[in-house]
């Protein structure tokens, strides 16, 4: 029985600007790009890494990045190469906009051109991109466009882009029922999207998952504790928890928790 080979790329071969596969991007890097810790696999060329907040490029950082929240998460990628990006084999695709503006969740963000400007967007756990220019993102699952209005499920929700934000939308009978009264006295929504949904109303567009399961959260900024990883220890065989042997990003005053920067209760 004969089985296809695999491709074996090298610098000359790797796509530009495009997909590897479904679950890999590269990057035809002449410059800068924006890119979040992490989500970088494997690089050719000369390419040097600068934190956000120090180094060189502060002028660059001024004028294309605005979340002080979520700058321990980012580096500037600069110098000649091609760059592959992927996330823990989720869907991987590339995005352009058009004058245009994108909300899109925090961790689902991959990387983006300069010349676009990202915002810390007024919902907790999402980022916005304002401008003319390319970003990259994962999702779990296959991307679906939806033009509102529509109701969406938290966990499905990608993004949205020329729309107003979403208002939240909870169910009647839910309301009426014992969690409805455990929300009233906490002030914490339901998780599920039988239950509780953002609302999207006006023109613009909707960008939703094809699973109600988020990407697992991760520490962009820890050192996996898994055997191999110099500085992880892989202590006791776990790997990728944060407070077993790994370094922790440290959380500014006033960041938000994990849980609203995920969900944006």
């Amino acid at each position: 029985m004969t089985t296809d080979a695999p491709q074996v790329f090298d610098f000359t071969t790797l796509p530009a600007n495009d997909n590897v596969n479904p679950y890999a991007f590269s990057v035809d890097l002449n410059g800068q790009w924006f890119l979040q810790k992490g989500k970088m696999i494997a690089y050719y060329g000369q390419i040097d890494f600068h934190g956000i907040g120090h180094g060189p490029l502060d002028r660059l950082v001024a004028s294309s990045f605005h979340s002080p929240l979520h700058a321990a998460d980012w580096v500037v990628a600069e110098g000649h190469g091609k760059l592959l990006l992927a996330d823990r084999a989720f869907d991987v695709n590339s995005y352009d906009l058009d004058d245009g503006n994108l909300t899109v969740r925090s961790g689902n963000l991959l990387a983006y051109e300069p010349s676009l400007s990202l915002k810390q967007s007024i919902i907790p756990g999402f980022l916005t991109l304002i401008g003319t220019g390319k970003f990259v993102a994962a999702s779990n699952g296959e991307v679906h466009f939806v033009e509102p209005p529509v109701r969406v499920d938290p966990q499905a929700l990608v993004g949205w882009a020329d729309c107003p934000s979403p208002c939240h939308h909870y169910d009647h009978q839910y309301l009426k029922g014992v969690m409805g009264g455990i929300r009233a006295m906490t002030g914490l929504g339901g998780a599920s999207g039988e239950e509780h949904q953002f609302e999207f109303v006006g023109a613009g567009t909707v960008l939703i998952q094809s699973t109600e399961m988020l990407m697992a959260d991760r520490n962009a900024g820890a050192v996996p504790d898994q055997a191999g990883v110099p500085g992880g220890g892989g202590h006791g065989g776990h790997g990728g928890q944060s407070g077993q042997g790994g370094q922790q990003t440290p959380q500014l005053p006033g960041q938000l928790g994990g849980l609203q920067r995920r969900f944006g209760l």
